[in-house]
């Protein structure tokens, strides 16, 4: 089975394996079989093979046929509308299910809108949490945001164009108005855009109405002073997190780490909470 990676706009940017890939498969499963042809047309090349639509609407009902096919022995050829199959798109029910019955799986590496957009952001790239699309509800938008807050990795996250607004503005009361963003749009094609700025005055800008493909690259929390966190909030924290399953532990050295403080400083707070209340 091979993961082919597509363009993510100027089809100039396709890898040369993938013409040949696509030439050569018993089975061109697509998420778009207009634009596979699309693809295929500018790169001067015509499937041998059969090709069949695999997208989110019959993913579950066609992963099935497709392992069949791989397990019969046909190199099957997985690809998406743009970027790498699996990533935010069709194809983790298909390797999933190769993989159980011990088919090889390969790629064909292609550009990615999460590295491009991480390599032009201008925010740190040694370390970076790829988040994908934010839930479109706003009371579950706001959740899962508050769960990554306090990670001091870089965020990255996709979103489409009529929320874009929202989910910066919510970003703005969750994160803070002035962490720095970048807010990628089109990229690789003609009119691609980068907007870098804090995330109150990118939501401002959003409000104008921005179209295409969007790619948000949002810096991570900062490194918390260790002065900032009372023993008091300490204990909190541990408590919460034991509350939620964790054994006391993992929680204070979560909590160390969240916090920027020694272990042993948030084991004596929880200690000393312990006999006040003895």
């Amino acid at each position: 089975m091979v993961l082919a990676g597509t363009p993510i706009g100027d089809v100039a940017d396709a890898p040369p394996r993938l013409a040949a890939e696509l030439a050569a498969a018993d089975v061109v499963a697509a998420e778009d079989t207009r634009r596979l042809r699309r693809l295929t047309q500018a790169l001067g090349v015509e499937p041998a093979g059969r090709v069949v639509s695999y997208f989110e609407g019959n993913e579950a009902a066609r992963t099935g046929e497709l392992a069949d096919a791989l397990e019969g022995g046909a190199r099957v050829v997985l690809v998406t509308d743009a970027g790498m199959p699996s990533v935010s798109d069709p194809g983790y029910r298909l390797v999933a299910a190769a993989v159980e019955r011990g088919v090889r799986v390969t790629a064909v590496p292609g550009p990615s809108a999460v590295l491009t957009a991480l390599a032009v952001s201008g925010l740190p790239v040694d370390r970076f949490c790829f988040e994908g699309f934010l839930p479109r509800k706003p009371g579950e938008r706001l959740t899962r945001l508050k769960e990554v807050a306090a990670d001091r990795r870089t965020l990255v996250y996709f979103e489409a164009p009529h929320r874009i607004d929202d989910t910066l503005a919510a970003m703005a009361e969750v994160f803070g108005a002035e962490r720095r963003a970048a807010v990628c749009r089109e990229l690789t094609k003609t009119y691609e855009e980068v907007r870098r700025g804090p995330l109150a005055e990118l939501a401002r800008w959003a409000a104008e109405r921005v179209r295409g493909e969007i790619t948000v690259v949002v810096e991570g929390a900062p490194a918390p002073d260790p002065g900032d966190v009372a023993p008091e909030e300490l204990v909190r924290r541990v408590a919460a997190r034991e509350a939620a399953g964790e054994r006391r532990k993992e929680a204070i050295a979560a909590v160390a780490v969240e916090a920027g403080v020694p272990k042993r400083d948030v084991f004596d707070a929880v200690v000393a909470a312990k006999h006040a209340k003895t």
